[in-house]
């Protein structure tokens, strides 16, 4: 079964010689090796010419792209683009009398219009909804993220210079250079996916490209709720959270799904709310009327004209905000956050890397020490508690989906130290035949402390009803 551009759902059945090649295996042994293969490859059907084809392309290419513009081509039309190329090739075959079938033209223009306007063999990948990340490790081992696992994929560059052509031309559409000299690039792709790209001499073993796919919808909480990512009770409390003006900071490790969560709640604010979003790549998608997106810069190729987080934050605060939402927090920019939390910015939000809420404060407190404020630690952990009301915890569990794991409150200072409690925690109980994790959630305090702060919005009484719910 295949979808429109040709990429099967499920993965693919393997060819049977490679289990043949298993010697005095049972057929039951047999089985399963071919089903732990299956979970871990993933068939695309992309293109793959042969070694007599590769070359006709080639030649073609060559000439190609010393008779036209490729800065003109990029802006065609792609249908239009599409028929010059074929035009062009029809004309080549005709000239010098070569033997190429109809079906392996056509093989050949997607091959070269991928290359001249796209990513190459990526663009069957960037079509794909159901993939979320594209990792290029070698120009042969090329894996994606499907549903939170990881696959290896059918998809091949032709060599590792064709890698690098595809890292130039993503770097060069936006004014930065990838080579020796500047081995590093984060970018974003048209339809704003996040792109990282290192080669060598710092990437060892060849050019290497991920791919954050940007996602055409958002999930909403109530999205979250129909998917078994949280329970009723906790969806509950995640949009009073919001609505409530609560500040709050999501916590997870990398892909554990923190921007989509971020996005969730910031469809809750009231569209009445002015909102500055400031992120590193644009990636918050909210629907409100009022709402002004900043977006970082890095410095161009003589190393001038970046513009750091922290500096558009601090220019945030002059542009009469009722709310900032930060993508994520990683640095210096930390100091300037909790200052706009704790002096009227109520109901801000940010994402942190964290293994948990309490390990969350803890990189706060060590991001606040290297801004040189030279602050003893028990005010930052005070300016810490002061601001933050809710600290969110998600995560990309075994089976690939992604949980909220952990909501805590911030309580204040106890004994020198930030005091935290726990209102809802995800507990495991079992492992279901197909592999899927199943657990509930626990609701461990059901008088928390912003309970006090919600009385104001009069959601405090509809907050203790569904903490006193029990949860799936």
């Amino acid at each position: 079964m295949t979808d429109g551009f040709g990429t099967k759902k499920v993965v693919s059945e393997l060819p049977e010689v490679i289990l043949n090649e298993l010697p005095h295996q049972t057929q039951t042994v047999k089985s399963s090796v071919k089903e732990k293969l299956q979970e871990e490859f993933y068939n695309t059907y992309s293109i793959h010419l042969s070694q007599s084809l590769e070359i006709y392309r080639n030649q073609v290419f060559e000439l190609l792209i010393n008779q036209i513009d490729l800065a003109t081509a990029s802006k065609m039309d792609h249908t239009k683009l599409r028929q010059e190329v074929e035009r062009f090739i029809q004309d080549f075959s005709s000239e010098y009398h070569a033997r190429v079938s109809y079906q392996e033209q056509q093989q050949v223009i997607d091959t070269i219009v991928n290359d001249m306007v796209g990513l190459g063999p990526l663009e069957i990948l960037l079509q794909d909804k159901s993939v979320n990340d594209i990792l290029v490790n070698a120009f042969d081992k090329v894996y994606v993220e499907r549903y939170g696992k990881l696959y290896k994929t059918d998809v091949v560059f032709r060599n590792e210079r064709h890698v690098i052509q595809m890292a130039q031309r993503i770097a060069n559409s936006i004014g930065r250079r990838i080579d020796e000299s500047s081995p590093l690039v984060d970018a974003r792709l048209k339809d704003g996916s996040r792109v990282n790209i290192i080669v060598p001499p710092l990437a060892l073993d060849g050019a290497s490209i991920s791919i954050r796919k940007f996602s055409e919808t958002s999930l909403s909480i109530q999205d979250m709720i129909n998917n078994k990512n949280i329970s009723e009770p906790v969806g509950a409390l995640l949009k009073i959270a919001a609505q409530g003006r609560l500040n709050i900071i999501v916590a997870g490790g990398t892909g554990a799904g923190k921007t989509t969560l971020l996005n969730a709640l910031s469809q809750l604010v009231n569209p009445q709310e002015r909102i500055v979003t400031i992120e590193d790549a644009a990636e918050l998608k909210l629907g409100q009327p009022h709402i002004v997106r900043l977006e970082s810069r890095p410095a161009n190729i003589e190393g001038k004209g970046e513009i750091l987080i922290r500096d558009l934050l601090r220019n945030a605060l002059r542009m009469r905000p009722d709310r900032i939402i930060i993508g994520e927090c990683r640095g210096a920019e930390a100091f300037d956050m909790l200052q706009a939390m704790n002096t009227g910015h109520d109901g801000s939000m940010s994402t942190i890397h964290a293994n948990s809420a309490g390990e969350a404060l803890s990189r706060m407190e060590n991001m606040l020490m290297m801004t040189g404020n030279n602050l003893p630690a028990s005010v930052l952990r005070t300016y810490i508690a002061d601001a933050i009301d809710l600290v969110i915890h998600v995560s990309r569990m075994r089976d690939g989906k992604r949980r909220i794991t952990q909501i805590t409150e911030v309580r204040g200072i106890t004994d020198g130290h930030i005091d935290i409690s726990d209102i809802f925690k995800f507990h495991y109980l079992y492992e279901s035949e197909d592999h899927k994790l199943n657990g509930e959630y626990r609701c461990l305090d059901t008088h928390p402390h912003i309970l006090e702060k919600l009385k104001i919005y009069e959601l405090d009484k509809a907050l203790e009803a569904h903490l006193n719910t029990k949860s799936d």
